[in-house]
């Protein structure tokens, strides 16, 4: 559940002191929902608790909105709506799911020279289909307007869209270790140091092949399958893994949510 994402995260922010203004938006038709004698759905109404809490103990602006891209079968609410908020200058968007560990490297961002009305910023090579872990917004009318008009009509596709989001070219040197996917672990040797990754990393992006997300009661098998193999790894990429877990706990009062049923027969997504 992103709410809960977002929560862990605005929770984070409210306990390390940081500066930045904090805004959720959600689906208004959330608004409409339960009123009358309509019987609210479980995952809704957990969704609204945490709405509730958001606004009452982590200082969050929320915002309904409406979708700007109406599906067959879905309401859709690009990334690039956040465009529209006009009463920001800068907006940071961290994609679910995440966890932040410290958020010093994060204010830093608003900081960083805007050289397109978003910005991404991606971990390991620059590869152009790497998706970006954290996004930069610059909100103006003019651009939202363009990205309204880019978007065809009926279809819209979230990972196409990230991929054509340019990156940023040069980290400052204090900035590097802003962003980390726990994926890019396994690519890392016996002198990483785990401790040091946990006290550097800004914010560590959920990302292994064969988990589909931290919020989830995965089994050991594929844990196993999609964990580090050296030591040091291992113990950054499982810290990880607990603090989302306690997190969620802690700040939602949730479990992990069981597996859906369609991919408990190891459909998993890559």
């Amino acid at each position: 559940m992103h709410v809960c994402n977002a929560l862990m995260i605005f929770a984070e922010l409210e306990n390390q002191e940081s500066l930045a203004q904090r805004v959720l938006l959600y689906p208004k038709e959330w608004d409409e929902a339960g009123s009358g004698q309509q019987v609210l759905g479980p995952r809704i109404a957990t969704s609204k608790r945490l709405l509730r809490d958001a606004a009452k103990q982590y200082k969050v602006m929320l915002q309904p909105v409406e979708p700007m891209v109406k599906l067959k079968s879905e309401s859709v609410f690009p990334l690039g709506g956040l465009l529209s908020l006009t009463s920001f200058n800068r907006l940071l968007f961290l994609p679910p799911s995440g966890l932040v560990l410290d958020t010093s490297g994060l204010d830093h961002l608003f900081t960083l020279p805007m050289e397109a009305s978003m910005l991404g910023i991606a971990t390991g090579t620059r590869d152009e289909k790497v998706l970006p872990s954290i996004v930069l917004l610059q909100p103006s009318n003019e651009a939202f307007h363009s990205i309204l008009a880019s978007i065809p009509s009926g279809s819209y596709n979230e990972t196409s869209f990230l991929e054509k989001i340019p990156l940023v070219s040069d980290m400052p040197e204090d900035q590097i270790h802003v962003v980390a996917r726990t994926s890019d672990l396994r690519l890392e040797d016996r002198d990483f140091n785990s401790s040091k990754f946990l006290e550097e990393t800004s914010y560590v992006q959920f990302s292994d092949s064969g988990i589909i997300g931290p919020e989830y009661d995965i089994s050991r098998t594929k844990l196993g399958l999609a964990q580090p193999k050296e030591l040091q790894p291992l113990r950054a990429w499982r810290e990880a893994y607990r603090r989302y877990m306690d997190r969620r706990m802690d700040v939602c009062g949730l479990d992990l949510e069981s597996m859906p049923t369609d991919l408990r027969a190891g459909k998993q997504e890559g």
